[in-house]
């Protein structure tokens, strides 16, 4: 059997290194490339196939949700383990919705990214205790539906989510269109339905939602 390949994924390269540490320590485990942005992220997945890529959530240019959506639609099956440092109802639940196979929160890692690894690697999903139990405590308390999760603008389509992180990070419409290969014209009809589906009024409200929403970091 062939060696385990992992794909990086955390824009501070101190938690990579970290990262790295843990997976290298197991034998037939390694690293095939790192990404300190979302969208090298799903670049690298699609070009170099690792068997797992760890991602953050919170990452620049692309957040971490929506690299987890492009990465299993380009290569389904690679599998996908979620870090965050946030406990919200909200956030678990758009993580199982992007697709992710397993989500834990940084602080766990330490203790439970090998087992977490191991499940994944079985086909079996793959969630800490607490997140678990945050998960079982929403599902108790009431249904989820596309109407009742918002994390990162569930009901804005996967192109809208992209100009949204963009334009909350200060890029122009102008940055925007060439990132992602569009005419500024249509960054401006994607800029106004945003405005629009979101019932926001000024850049500084459609920041505040990002930062709100966990799209960006503040």
């Amino acid at each position: 059997m062939g060696k385990l390949r992992f794909l990086l994924v955390d824009d501070h390269d101190v938690v990579r290194r970290g990262l790295r540490s843990l997976v290298e320590a197991q034998a037939g485990w390694e690293v095939c490339g790192e990404a300190a942005t979302g969208r090298e992220a799903v670049e690298k997945a699609e070009r170099l196939r690792p068997n797992v890529v760890i991602m953050d959530i919170t990452m620049p240019e692309l957040n971490g949700l929506e690299a987890t959506r492009q990465i299993r639609k380009a290569a389904p099956e690679t599998q996908v383990l979620v870090l965050t440092v946030h406990e919200s109802e909200e956030l678990l639940a758009e993580v199982l919705r992007a697709g992710a196979h397993g989500c834990m929160l940084k602080s766990d890692a330490g203790r439970e990214l090998v087992s977490a690894i191991e499940a994944l690697t079985q086909g079996k999903p793959f969630f800490t205790s607490k997140v678990a139990g945050i998960l079982l405590s929403r599902q108790m308390g009431h249904a989820w539906s596309s109407d009742t999760v918002d994390f990162g603008g569930s009901h804005l389509s996967a192109r809208e989510r992209e100009v949204i992180q963009l334009l909350a990070e200060g890029k122009s419409n102008k940055e925007v269109a060439t990132l992602l290969n569009l005419s500024v014209k249509t960054v401006q009809t994607h800029r106004a339905n945003i405005m629009r589906k979101l019932n926001l009024h000024s850049l500084g409200q459609l920041i505040h939602y990002a930062i709100r929403n966990g799209i960006i970091a503040c």
